[in-house]
């Protein structure tokens, strides 16, 4: 079954001869060839387009070794450009071109091409996207698919769906294999493919200290942290390392797509307040795979699982805190309510409690507490676990299921 990724497809019809060049990047594994080389082709070719007006050349495949020099990359595709027609250039793993970056700014300087590369490695990933690229072109990060992506593409019923979402995470390629065999796949996609990449590329000395960096983050999806604490965990299990490499560790991850950090946000100072950040694994299953499946707390995997869904809509996504004083045995105090997520989009902004369970009077008000101290008509969505319909209480909070939530891309705005 051909899964259908529209979002993107959409976008990238939109950016037809416009943004500069199409950067696609995103997590090894993730669909970006699949989604440029098939499907973005397919609606071209529907749409029109002549076959030989589409140039896609795959950098990885032996027999465009050659195409490996950037002078030759060029030639051979200037040389398939044979009248003044708009022509669509594909190049997947762009970053096995030495000098690639003044390939893409010759192509660029021809009017009749509209540009599109792809690449998971080398001077590909994210921070050398912004370095080498800035003002050339528009980078559209390609995410594992999104649980309304997942689910018909499963062809289980919805719960099963969800809680396989929830445990093999969204890499297309888990779909396509028996349950059986996805924690080696999952598995060894760590340690042949993510692992060695950023060990390679980065001359990582200490291969332990990153190993270690990569479980503990893991470990802690939706828990607050920095680089001191991580430091003072391994100290302790007699791992000699400093704050500064841990850093530079997490970094590291981040480029690779394996983790993204969610700041928090003074809601009412309207800034952000600094370390510690959370950090969310961008696919599930690698987290799960990474930990041996045996840390499968709901909890944190729905939380997680939130949170991607916010950004494949687009939202960035910030932890809230609002800063209150109350009286405490008969002290007043200050105290720090948190918000799981603050997702803005455009000039949108919704503030998002993720609750496995509120079958409870003091675990309702103690989800709603934080969303009544903020004084702003923004909708304010509180996700369960619970079988419930979904309805919005007297307070004015919108309360659904999470799977009801995650199967309807337009569901931020369905109330």
């Amino acid at each position: 079954m051909e899964i259908r990724r529209d979002r993107y497809l959409d976008r990238l019809d939109r950016l037809r001869f416009a943004g500069g060049a199409k950067i696609i990047t995103g997590l090894r594994r993730s669909g970006k060839s699949y989604l440029l080389f098939n499907l973005f082709y397919d609606r071209l070719i529907s749409q029109g387009v002549p076959d030989d007006h589409i140039i896609r050349i795959a950098l990885d495949s032996i027999e465009n070794r050659r195409l490996r020099d950037s002078e030759e990359l060029y030639k051979d595709i200037a040389s398939r450009i044979i009248d003044d027609e708009p022509y669509y250039v594909m190049i997947d793993e762009i970053q096995l071109a030495d000098g690639f970056v003044e390939v893409v700014n010759s192509l660029k300087r021809r009017k009749n091409v509209d540009l599109y590369i792809t690449g998971s490695n080398s001077r590909f990933l994210s921070s050398d996207i912004v370095t080498e690229f800035r003002g050339r072109g528009t980078e559209i990060n390609v995410r594992p698919l999104s649980f309304s992506e997942y689910l018909p593409a499963s062809g289980m019923d919805e719960r099963s769906a969800w809680h396989s979402y929830l445990t093999y995470g969204g890499l297309p390629e888990t779909l396509s294999i028996d349950e059986g065999e996805r924690m080696n796949y999952l598995s060894e996609l760590i340690d042949v493919v993510y692992m060695k990449d950023i060990v390679e590329r980065r001359k990582i000395k200490r291969p332990d200290v990153l190993d270690s960096v990569f479980s503990i983050l893991s470990s802690a999806i939706g828990s607050l942290t920095n680089p001191n604490r991580i430091d003072n965990i391994m100290n302790s299990n007699d791992i000699d390392v400093d704050g500064g490499t841990v850093s530079e560790y997490i970094g590291h991850l981040k480029d690779s797509f394996l983790f993204e950090e969610s700041k928090r946000f003074d809601i009412k100072g309207n800034a952000y307040i600094g370390t510690p950040s959370k950090y969310y694994a961008v696919d599930l299953g690698i987290r799960n795979a990474k930990l041996g499946f045996r840390q499968n707390e709901y909890t944190h995997l729905m939380e997680n699982a939130i949170y991607n869904e916010l950004k494949f809509r687009n939202c960035s996504v910030d932890v809230g805190v609002i800063g209150i004083r109350e009286y405490i045995e008969g002290k007043r105090e200050y105290r720090q309510l948190e918000i799981d997520f603050v997702a803005n989009r455009g000039d949108q902004r919704y503030y998002i409690q993720s609750a496995y369970r509120m079958d409870a009077p003091d675990k309702s008000e103690q989800e709603m507490r934080p969303f009544l101290k903020v004084n702003d008509g923004f909708r304010k969505i509180i996700l369960v676990g619970d079988d419930v319909p979904p309805h919005t209480n007297e307070k004015g909070i919108r309360i659904m299921n999470v799977m009801d939530f995650m199967k309807d891309p337009d569901s931020l705005d369905r109330f």
